[in-house]
C-alpha cells in the first residue's frame, strides 16, 4: 500500500503541473534566481564572481541575522522596531570595552551578548506582562537605546577594533592546506552539506511513505535534490576559489540551523505558532503564551546584539548613526519571504531569502551606479510586487 501510495504521485501527473505545482510552492525562490540570472547579464558577470558574493554576504549578514529573530516575532504578531537602535548601542559598547577598556574579544562577545538578553527581557516585559503593545514598547526602546548610543559615545565614532574582533566579519576559515590555489576545507565542508542534505532528504520521505503520509513525486523529489546540489556545489567552488568561507556566513548558517530546528521540530516551535496563530486559544490549552513572548524578545535581544557585534567588525568602528534603517529591511526581508502580517505564518529559509532578495537588490543596482533615490523607489515597488505574487501564488494552491 505504501509504495503504491508513493507511485501514485508519479503516475499521470504532467510536467507542467509539476512545474506550476513547484513554481506555487517556491515562487520565491525562483525570484531570487530571476534576480539574480537579470543583474549577472545586466553587470557583465560582475554579480556573481567570487569577490561581489563574499561583498554580498558580508554586507547582508546581520540584516539577515535579525530578519531570524524578527521572524519568530512576526509569526507571534508582534515586531521589533528598535533592533537597529540596539544593535548600534551593543556596538558602541563593543567598542568601549575593546578599545577603552582594553577587554578581550571573548569577553567583550560575552559580554555584549548578555547585554542583549537583558535588552530583550526589558522589552519582552512591557510587551507579555504589561501589555504595552510591541509596536509602542518597541519604538519607545528604539528612541532610548538610539539615544544611549549617542550618550555612551558622545556623539563621536570610536575606533579601530582590534584585529581579531575585525575578524568575525571580514576573516575566513584556515584551511587545512596552505596553497594558492583552492581553498580545500570550503570543498570538504560543501561536500559535507550536500551529503546531509541527501541523506536527511531520503530518510525524511522514507518515514512518511512508511507511515502512510502523502509524498512529493519522485520528479519533484529528485528535481529537488539536484537544484539543491548544482547550487551549494557551485556557490562552494566559487567561494573556495577566492578565499574560502567567511568567519560570518559560518555563524549565519549555524544561526539557521539552530533556529530552523527550533520552529519546525520542537515543541518550542509549535507553540510559537499556536500562540500565533490564535493566542487565546492557545492560552486557553495550557500554552504559556506571555512566557512565550517574553522569551522570544529575549531572543530578539540576543540575535540584535550580534548583528550589531558584526556590523561594528565590519565597519572597524563604533558610530551613533549604526543600524539605521536595519529593523525596516529585517521586517522586509520576513514579508518578502510569505510571513502574514496577521500572525502564525512564516518559516526561517522564507525570511534568509527574502533578505537575499533585498540584498541582491541593492548590490545590483550599486553595480550599475544607479542612485540611492532611485534604489529606494525600486526596492518598494519590488518589496509590493513580491508579496503581491507571493499571495496571488498561495491563493492558487489553495
Amino acid at each position: 500500500m505504501n509504495k503504491a501510495n508513493e507511485e501514485h504521485g508519479d503516475k499521470n501527473v504532467p510536467i507542467f503541473s509539476i512545474l506550476k505545482n513547484g513554481f506555487q510552492k517556491y515562487s520565491m525562490y525562483f525570484f531570487l534566481i530571476i534576480i539574480m540570472i537579470v543583474f549577472q547579464l545586466l553587470t557583465n558577470g560582475v554579480l556573481l564572481q567570487p569577490l561581489n558574493i563574499t561583498n554580498i554576504i558580508l554586507q547582508n549578514s546581520y540584516i539577515l541575522i535579525l530578519a531570524i529573530g524578527m521572524l519568530i516575532l512576526i509569526v507571534l504578531g508582534d515586531i521589533d522596531l528598535s533592533v537597529g537602535s540596539i544593535a548600534a548601542f551593543v556596538g558602541a559598547l563593543s567598542a568601549i570595552f575593546t578599545i577603552k577598556f582594553g577587554l578581550s574579544t571573548p569577553v567583550t562577545i560575552l559580554l555584549c551578548l548578555a547585554i542583549g538578553l537583558l535588552i530583550g527581557a526589558f522589552q519582552g516585559f512591557w510587551v507579555a506582562f504589561v501589555k504595552v503593545p510591541a509596536f509602542i514598547a518597541t519604538l519607545a526602546g528604539m528612541l532610548i537605546f538610539r539615544g544611549l548610543t549617542i550618550v555612551v559615545l558622545d556623539g563621536k565614532s570610536l575606533s579601530p577594533y582590534p584585529e581579531s574582533f575585525q575578524k568575525i566579519s571580514s576573516g575566513f576559515i584556515p584551511d587545512i592546506v596552505q596553497n594558492d590555489g583552492i581553498h580545500v576545507l570550503s570543498l570538504i565542508i560543501g561536500a559535507i552539506i550536500i551529503a546531509v542534505y541527501v541523506w536527511s532528504s531520503f530518510k525524511t520521505r522514507g518515514k512518511k511513505v512508511s507511515f502512510g503520509f502523502p509524498v512529493e513525486s519522485k520528479g519533484i523529489f529528485y528535481a529537488k535534490l539536484i537544484a539543491f546540489t548544482v547550487v551549494i556545489a557551485a556557490f562552494v567552488y566559487t567561494m573556495a576559489s577566492y578565499e574560502g568561507l567567511p568567519n560570518v556566513l559560518i555563524i549565519l548558517a549555524v544561526l539557521i540551523l539552530i533556529y530552523r530546528f527550533i520552529t519546525v521540530r520542537t515543541t518550542l516551535g509549535r507553540y510559537i505558532f499556536a500562540t500565533g496563530g490564535n493566542e487565546k486559544a492557545a492560552a486557553l490549552s495550557g500554552i504559556k503564551t506571555r512566557k512565550i513572548k517574553f522569551m522570544m524578545f529575549m531572543n530578539m535581544g540576543l540575535l540584535s546584539a550580534i548583528a550589531g557585534i558584526i556590523f561594528s567588525a565590519r565597519l572597524n568602528a563604533a558610530t551613533a548613526t549604526a543600524g539605521n534603517g536595519f529593523e525596516l529591511d529585517a521586517i522586509a526581508a520576513c514579508y518578502i519571504g510569505g510571513a502574514s502580517a496577521y500572525g502564525g505564518v512564516g518559516t526561517i529559509l522564507g525570511a534568509i531569502v527574502g533578505g537575499l532578495v533585498m540584498g541582491v537588490l541593492n548590490n545590483g543596482m550599486s553595480l550599475l551606479g544607479i542612485g540611492v533615490d532611485w534604489q529606494q523607489a525600486i526596492k518598494g515597488f519590488v518589496l509590493l510586487l513580491a508579496v503581491a505574487f507571493d499571495i496571488y501564488n498561495k491563493n492558487k494552491a489553495r
